[in-house]
């Protein structure tokens, strides 16, 4: 079995999980209040479905932060010896280090500028803004790159070069761990060859 390194939770999926799951925690006792509402009016013993379908879509709701909850933990990244393991709950890529060219550091401020996002997308960025993330230059994508962006944030690419934002907690470490891996698993040297140390004279025959 390949041992891989630490692995490294991805803070935008972690941000991203953690602005829905008060929403949809919000929606469903919204939506609770208003069932209770309709059950004790006059029409409520009546015409059933006025409080029995906000009940079902407000335990749907709650159902779905919960969900969040726990799937905001299951994304992460992880170096093992062959390949880098980008993890998410719907989605699991292994990125040879053949392909990661360059690993370079940047704020997120610097790769999406807050004037070039549109409001809500400023909203989303703005308590990331001073956060370092690794830029992860690619001479290709592992898989199409359609299913990453369906798949991923957009905060995972700056631009359409082939390249991946991870952005982790501790950048330094993740960025030791994959120089270490992939010196490991650089072109072995070629061992020189064995120099002939015979002698025309030993390879007469023998009386």
């Amino acid at each position: 079995m390949v041992r891989g390194g630490r692995k490294y939770r991805l803070i935008i999926y972690q941000h991203m999980l953690n602005r829905w799951w008060p929403a949809m925690f919000a929606m469903g006792i919204g939506l609770f209040a208003i069932a209770y509402s309709e059950y004790i009016s006059p029409l409520g013993r009546f015409i059933t479905w006025r409080w029995q379908l906000p009940v079902a879509v407000g335990a749907l709701a709650i159902f779905v932060g919960l969900f969040f909850i726990i799937i905001k933990n299951f994304a992460y990244v992880q170096p093992t010896p062959n390949y880098l393991k980008l993890v998410t709950p719907f989605m699991r890529v292994n990125i040879s280090y053949r392909r990661i060219q360059k690993a370079l550091p940047s704020d997120m401020r610097i790769l999406f500028p807050p004037k070039s996002l549109s409001g809500w997308l400023q909203d989303i960025i703005a308590p990331l803004a001073n956060e370092t993330a690794l830029v992860l230059e690619l001479s290709a994508y592992p898989i199409s790159p359609r299913v990453l962006r369906m798949f991923l944030s957009r905060f995972f690419f700056k631009d359409k070069s082939p390249h991946l934002v991870v952005l982790v907690r501790d950048w330094m470490l993740l960025s030791a761990e994959l120089d270490s891996m992939r010196s490991a698993t650089g072109p072995s040297p070629t061992q020189p060859r064995k120099r002939t140390t015979e002698s025309i004279l030993s390879r007469l025959p023998q009386k």
